[in-house]
Formats: C-alpha cells, structure tokens, sequence
C-alpha cells in the first residue's frame, strides 16, 4: 500500500467515522441554547420513574447526548483494538526494512543529507496504538458536534471550562516521583521491609504491593503507582514472569492502588470528589474506608502469593542484568544520591501534593525542580517528559468525555438501592474515570449516608478493572507496557484485577 492508498483510507475513515456524526449533528440547526452540556434540570423530568423513560426523554430533548456519548463508548473500543494497531504496525516496520535492504537506497531530504527512512502507515498505526492517544483523539468529533450543534462558541466555552488540574498534577507528580532521588529513597525504603524476606523477589513483590498503594493516601495515588510500577518493573518484572503472572500482579496492582487511596480525604481524586461536599474529614475515611481496604490489600496479596509461589522459586534464579529491559533507565552514575538533594526533592514533593488543587502553586514548584535538577544533573538520571504527558493527555481527554455523560450515568445512580448502587458504580467505574462517577453522585438528590458509603465503596473497588477506572493507572501501564508484548490486553487486565475487586468488594460491603 502506498501513500496515496494509506492517504485514501485514512480519509475515509474520517469521512466514514467522524462525517455522519458531524452532519447529523449539524441538522439539527443552530439553537439559541448555548449551554452544553445541560444542567439536569434543563430536562424537566422530575416527574419521570422509569430510568428507561428518562433517558429517552433527554435524548429527544437534546439527541447531542446520543452523539457524545457514542463518541465515548466507540473510544472505549478503541482501547481495546490498541494491540491490533501496534502488531500491524510493527509488521508494516518489518516490511518497510525489508524492502529498503533490497533497494539499497538511502533517502535524502533537501540538503542532500541522509536521513531514515520510515513508514507512514506504520507510523499512523503506532499513533492510533497508544492508548494514551485514544480519548484525545475523539474529543475531536466530540468538539465538531457541539460547535456544528450550538456553535463554535459554545465548544470553546465548553472545552475551555474543563477542569484540567488532575491531568497537569499527574504530569507533574509522575515526573518528581520518578526522580532518581525519590525513587533511590523510595527503594532503600522499602528494602527495609524485604529484608525480612532476605530480600527475595517474592517479599519486594509484597511489599511493594502492599505498602506502596498505602502511600496513596499521603502522596496521592499518582506518585504512589509511579513508585510502584517502578520498583516493580526493576524488581519483579525484569525477571520475566510468565503473562499470566504478569496479568495478575498489574491487575492486583490497580486495584490496590484505587482502594489505598481511602485513608485519607485528601488524595484520591474519587474521595476527593465528595469530602467536602458531605463533610467527610480523615477519622471518618480511616473507620468506614482504610482500614477495610488494608485488610482487603494483605487478603488479595496473601491469595495471589500463595497461587503464585511455586513461580516465586524460578524468579529467584534469574539474573536481573540479564533480563534488564532498556526502557527502564536503572544505569545509576553513582550508588548513592547526597542527602540534601534528597531532602529537597522530597520537599518539592511534598509542595506538590499539598498545592495539588492549585496549578499555579504546583507548576512554579515544576519549574524550580527543572532548574535544580539541571544544577545537580550528575545526581540525576535523565527526565523523560514523554510518558507523563502522555498520561496527562489521556486523562485530559477523559475528563473532557466524562464530563458528558452525566446525562445517563447520574439517573442510574438515582435509581439504585444500596447494594445495587455499589456495584452499579463499580461497574461503572470500569467505563468511566471512578472521580467523575463519585462527582456525580453528589448531583443526586437526597442521597441517604449508607448510600453515600456505597456509591464510593463501588467507585474505588472497580478502579482497577480498566485503563481508565482510575486516574493513576495509565501512569502504571507507561511504566510497565514494554514487559507486556504488543502491550496491555484491556480483557487479560480486567481477568487479572477480577478476583481483588471481588475480595474489595466483599470487604467494604459486609465489613461493619
């Protein structure tokens, strides 16, 4: 296939794809409404029971939310054809390379100078591959419908009024998390507590799992998983487990993460959600949530280490340099980081987290870090900016989908009782980001507190179900993608993390 071909197909799917969407939206013509999406109260349908009569109702009152919302489920899709666009790709390199040996011919750009040669296609697939990209992507029909719908104005107004501080704080604490002060201090640790186990990968793998999801509810579940999935892919993962091992520690991994977030009001996005608004401070998130979710970690950690031990025993006899995996920069210039750089990126850390809710604060903290890092450059490893703004851009375009769909997801919730109401919400979690679920709870009138406990009990229970269940996974899944081939299965995922979300759910619903 040519360019000219690739050129044609590309633009077909967009004709084919994105077009109908647009032209439907357009024919519905310009309204003097500019607000979208609609307040719940825009619909008048107070009088309505049935959840079925509801939403039908909002879509012919406005059948824009059809379109967003399809919008955002066919970008869900997506995330599970990642894999098939990166094999295709990586196919397409193979046969590009292969057919450069055979001419020979070194391309040359208008200097006369000799540059690589690369494959469109393949390159256009290895885009449409990377799962960070997906909810981006199909913001851009999204943006079209309501401009053509409401005007440009009013997706302008509408895009420009998202609330982009998750996305700029996980960039930002990803990068300081990853530091080689904060990551050395992190694994020096953490060793403490493997050496009880002599230092074996089975006790780093527990440890890991179970005192770095905890640190969520100090450090926030972003700089948590960051830590994590780093001391795992040096720990664990380099030494080749087999997939399905693989599967179930990053499964287990998230879910720990989603739930070590409750000890405190404060640092998990989908506490954070309602804290505030229901006056739950931190005595109440320890008695009701963290010490349940505790108990559910060392549960689920207990089950997968006793499934897994037999496996244990042939880690412990490969050699990690010889597994050692070249994207994760473990090459340190010096065995040990001073003291006092420590103590000042652990400073800026902590600045971050207690500044998250404000960019202004936590961006000129990044900035001091960038000029005190390149002044102490020899105690560093060096910054690699790609991945966390990767993870900042997907949940950038999460954020801008989610805040649509309250239209459907907030008369569900309404419509639940208790236990249907959790695992409602955990099922929805595995669709949606578990903050914006837990957000828009709070728009549902008379919500009783046993209700309340409920709806967030789902919502951290399915946060590691999916990529996009919870904020901090696609930070661990750009940490430890290159130990999956082709990447993450998003079905091996939701089969890994199956049995800790059940163990989670067990413990916050029958737990008093």
């Amino acid at each position: 296939m040519n360019k000219r071909k690739l050129f044609a197909v590309l633009l077909l799917i967009i004709i084919g794809v994105w077009a109908p969407l647009l032209l439907i939206a357009s024919g519905y013509g310009q309204s003097a409404e500019l607000s979208f999406p609609h307040p719940l109260e825009f619909y008048n349908d107070s009088h309505l029971e049935n959840v079925s009569d509801i939403l039908l109702h909002r879509i012919k009152s406005d059948p824009l939310n059809l379109i967003v919302t399809i919008c955002f489920f066919a970008a869900i899709i997506h995330t599970f054809c990642v894999g098939w666009f990166q094999r295709k790709a990586e196919e397409w390199e193979e046969e590009h390379a292969e057919l450069q040996r055979k001419n020979r011919a070194k391309p040359v750009n208008y200097n006369g100078d000799v540059v690589e040669s690369v494959s469109f296609r393949a390159e256009m697939f290895h885009y449409l591959g990377e799962v960070e990209v997906v909810f981006g992507l199909w913001v851009i029909p999204v943006f079209w419908a309501i401009a053509f719908k409401y005007g440009w104005n009013s997706a302008e107004v509408y895009i420009s009024g998202v609330n982009f501080t998750e996305p700029m704080f996980v960039v930002v604490v990803m990068t300081l998390a990853s530091t080689r002060p904060i990551s050395r201090l992190s694994e020096n640790s953490l060793a403490l507590v493997a050496k009880l186990g002599k230092g074996s990968t089975a006790m780093w793998w527990f440890s890991v799992l179970t005192i770095g999801p905890i640190l969520g509810s100090f450090i926030t579940e972003p700089g948590a998983m960051t830590i994590s999935a780093m001391l795992l892919a040096k720990q664990f993962y380099n030494k080749a487990p087999s997939a399905k091992f693989s599967y179930a520690t990053i499964g287990l991994l998230f879910v720990n993460i989603s739930v070590g977030g409750t000890l405190s009001h404060f640092a998990a996005p989908p506490v954070l959600m309602v804290a505030s608004k229901w006056n739950w401070d931190l005595t109440f998130m320890v008695t009701n949530y963290g010490w349940k979710a505790v108990l559910g970690i060392l549960i689920a950690n207990t089950l997968y280490f006793l499934y897994f031990r037999s496996e244990f025993k042939s880690l412990e006899k490969v050699s990690t340099k010889d597994q050692q995996k070249e994207a994760i920069d473990w090459e340190l210039r010096e065995e040990e980081v001073p003291l006092k750089i420590t103590i000042i990126h652990v400073a800026l850390l902590v600045w971050t987290v207690l500044t998250s809710h404000y960019p202004a604060l936590f961006i000129s903290g990044f900035f001091v870090f960038i000029g005190f890092r390149k002044a102490t450059a020899h105690h560093q490893n060096d910054t690699n900016l790609k991945p966390s703004m990767l993870v900042g851009f997907f949940l950038a375009g999460l954020v801008i989908h989610g805040g649509l769909q309250g239209w459907w997801i907030a008369p569900i919730l309404g419509s639940l009782s208790e236990v249907p109401l959790m695992l409602g919400a955990t099922f929805l979690t595995a669709f949606n980001d578990n903050a914006a679920i837990t957000y828009l709870s709070t728009l549902v009138p008379n919500l009783s507190d046993s209700m309340k406990y409920a709806v967030v009990a789902g919502a951290v229970t399915g946060g590691g179900l999916t990529v996009i269940a919870n904020a901090p996974n696609p930070a661990g899944i750009s940490i430890l993608r290159d130990f999956f081939p082709h990447g993450v299965s998003p079905l091996k995922l939701a089969l890994g993390a199956l049995i800790p979300t059940i163990i989670m759910g067990l413990c916050f619903m029958l737990l008093p």
